[in-house]
């Protein structure tokens, strides 16, 4: 591997995920929106909290599904193509892996935006995309019926398909790469929650927790859909 084309494809990666679609769609379709000061009502309880990133959900609480769909299209877009490019241009090297994680780490970190970026789910999905398709597919349907029908926690339906890809990348490849890549987005994406653990966590002390969850999943479609098949099941909600 070559420094030099590594240094490339990090910089490419993180220049193009740092574009906050959530932020140019927005301003696009409703110039006076400040996407970056939305507001999430607390489920069955009084008050309201910012929210803590600004991605395709934010996008699409503030502006509607559609809006968030676009977000979400193009927030994939800009990761799978620099992350396909350099899998084309070097199919034996890991200089794809680079590009993927930085795009990820342009989107939960854009340079543009003092930083404040999305919480990496689309970005993810996008480098995903072209590292191991099926993964993509696989992994959050095995993360649904972990959650949703096993352990019966909406938290775990959400992130468990991150958690997932590990163990799934040994068993399909046995390459130690493809294992260090999930292992690496992992920790991406939990740097990504800090800002909504932190928010979770006040709320936990104030014995608002379950409010504080329940609005945020109210608040996108995403969120909404996995609350009416939790009804449907008839789970109880918890983290």
């Amino acid at each position: 591997m070559e420094l030099s084309i590594a240094i490339l494809a990090g910089a490419t990666g993180y220049l193009i995920g740092s574009i906050s679609f959530a932020r140019v769609v927005t301003a696009r379709i409703a110039p006076g929106e400040n996407i970056e000061e939305t507001k999430i009502q607390l489920a069955d309880a009084e008050g309201e909290y910012r929210t803590a990133t600004v991605g395709a959900n934010t996008a699409a609480g503030a502006l509607g599904a559609r809006t968030g769909g676009i977000v979400a299209m193009l927030d994939i877009l800009k990761v799978l193509l620099p992350t396909l490019a350099f899998r084309i241009l070097f199919p034996q090297d890991p200089y794809f892996f680079i590009a993927a994680l930085a795009g990820m780490a342009g989107h939960i970190w854009p340079l543009y935006y003092r930083f404040r970026g999305g919480a990496g789910y689309s970005a993810a999905l996008g480098g995903l995309l072209v590292v191991d398709p099926l993964a993509a597919v696989v992994t959050p349907i095995l993360g649904w019926f972990l959650g949703l029908v096993i352990l019966r926690s909406i938290l775990v339906a959400t992130l468990s398909w991150m958690w997932l890809l590990i163990p799934w990348m040994w068993f399909r490849t046995h390459d130690m790469a493809y294992v260090w890549y999930a292992v690496a987005l992992n920790i991406l994406f939990i740097l990504a929650m800090i800002p909504q653990i932190k928010q979770a966590w006040k709320y936990y002390r104030e014995g608002k927790l379950i409010n504080y969850g329940k609005g945020y999943l109210q608040s996108n479609p995403m969120g909404r859909g996995m609350l009416k098949m939790a009804e449907r099941f008839n789970l109880t909600f918890r983290w």
